[in-house]
């Protein structure tokens, strides 16, 4: 056996492991400076979200009633004031979202202009025995998350007659949104009737709770990349390549929003209520940053499979490689990512994508004709690692099948290593191979 030749690959093995964990070092700066870039970029839209609006949490319409009425205890008598607050029975929203976007620098914010038609009645017969002279004040009040995004033209009516609509709801629990006094006169039918246009400005999210003992919710945008949110998904929905549309039902046995409503409004306590609601988030396709991400957390295994392509041609050449040379191939694959999110906060992650492809394929193919004295072996190689970034730019696409795609990958990539070294001397002794199958044969 030579014992120098064994040596000699072992101090290599030994080398590279030193070069990949060194290269680890850039790459979890270049992973910082990821995360530092999309923290900004969540801090600017927040910032147009505080100069515009935010996103958007309809709860409503419902009725708030207050009235006094006489108790007597210990025989004194006093008149004491209550509140009373009606759900609708029915309730009916659709909404029309027309998306656009806000730009700061480079930083930008996905927002909508809604048009959102409210239609329902609700039950007051139970009311009517409240004397009128004792009912201080009714109002049909509208929950609004961001009252700067309501439009000037939003017009509300009640029993087909048109009502004023005044800031505020007169409430500590929900704080923010509309109310409408009503005659109280109003009180004295079985059923009341509203209709309402809200306009409503938001960003990224606009949610509903369905406060009605029936529900129904549709909505449509000009945005193809739906996620929807809250307890209720959507009974059916139809995404396009340029919109989509959803509709949800819900009904009071499935919300239990009586009970949730009132432990709100009377105790304040309304963590529940904010987060019983259904609606749609307009996610952004192309989030660079997410991707970006999604890419640098492969670097190890792109680093890995390139390094053992190198060793490979090394012993296939027989032609030593300096470990200096392995250092600056890792390093071109660190600047891969440092272009990767560069380029894409002004191209778009797909161009960019494209060009930090050939721009390290180029280079490093390049390199190892130069290094290996082989153009042949410098194309192959700029070849495979072009349809290694391929591989990896579909991976980045197919979320659900990512981990798949990356196992299948592995496997392949060891089943060729294990192919095209299957007959490789790794003592790098001839004499001893052979005398190893001069044996084989004799015991066979």
């Amino acid at each position: 056996m030579n014992n120098q030749n064994k040596e000699k690959i072992g101090i290599k093995f030994a080398t590279l492991i030193g070069v990949i964990l060194f290269l680890m070092i850039p790459i979890m700066f270049i992973a910082d400076l990821i995360d530092e870039r999309s923290a900004i970029q969540q801090q600017v839209q927040q910032e147009i979200a505080k100069s515009s609006s935010d996103e958007q949490r309809l709860i409503g319409p419902f009725l708030y009633i207050e009235y006094e009425r006489e108790v007597t205890r210990n025989q004194e008598t006093k008149t004491i004031k209550n509140k009373a607050f009606v759900l609708p029975d029915t309730l009916k929203i659709h909404s029309k979202l027309d998306t656009f976007e806000k730009y700061r620098s480079i930083y930008k914010a996905t927002l909508y202009r809604s048009i959102n038609t409210i239609s329902g009645e609700f039950s007051v017969s139970h009311l009517n025995d409240l004397e009128a002279d004792k009912v201080l004040s009714v109002n049909l009040v509208f929950g609004i998350q961001d009252i700067r995004g309501i439009g000037l033209d939003s017009v509300l009516k009640v029993a087909d007659k048109e009502v004023d609509m005044l800031p505020g709801t007169l409430l500590t629990s929900i704080k923010e949104g509309v109310h409408a006094p009503i005659a109280v006169s109003a009180l004295s039918k079985a059923t009341l009737s509203f209709s309402a246009d809200l306009h409503l400005q938001g960003m990224m999210r606009l949610a509903v709770s369905p406060l009605g003992s029936e529900t129904h919710v549709s909505m449509t945008a000009n945005w193809p990349h739906p996620s929807f949110e809250g307890e209720y998904l959507p009974l059916s929905s139809d995404i396009g390549d340029e919109a989509f549309t959803a509709r949800w039902q819900a009904s009071y046995f499935s919300t239990n929003m009586q009970s949730i409503f009132t432990g709100c409004v009377m105790r304040n306590e309304c963590t529940e209520l904010m987060h019983r609601t259904m609606g749609v988030a307009l996610v952004d396709p192309v989030d660079h940053y997410l991707k970006s991400h999604r890419a640098i957390n492969y670097a190890l295994l792109v680093i890995l499979l390139v390094m053992a392509s190198f060793f490979l041609l090394e012993l296939v050449r027989s032609e030593p490689i300096h470990p200096v040379q392995y250092g600056f191939v890792g390093i071109t694959l660190a600047i891969f990512y440092l272009l990767l999110i560069s380029l894409s906060e002004h191209l778009g992650f797909g161009v960019a994508y494209l060009i930090s492809t050939l721009s390290a394929t180029g280079l490093l193919g390049w390199y190892v004709a130069g290094v290996l004295n082989s153009a042949k072996l410098g194309v192959y190689f700029s070849i495979g690692l072009t349809m290694l970034y391929s591989l990896l730019y579909s991976m980045l696409g197919a979320e659900d099948y990512a981990l798949l795609m990356g196992s299948l990958m592995c496997f392949i990539v060891l089943s060729l290593v294990m192919l095209l070294t299957r007959k490789v001397n790794w003592y790098g002794s001839t004499q001893h191979a052979e005398s190893k199958t001069t044996r084989e044969n004799e015991h066979g």
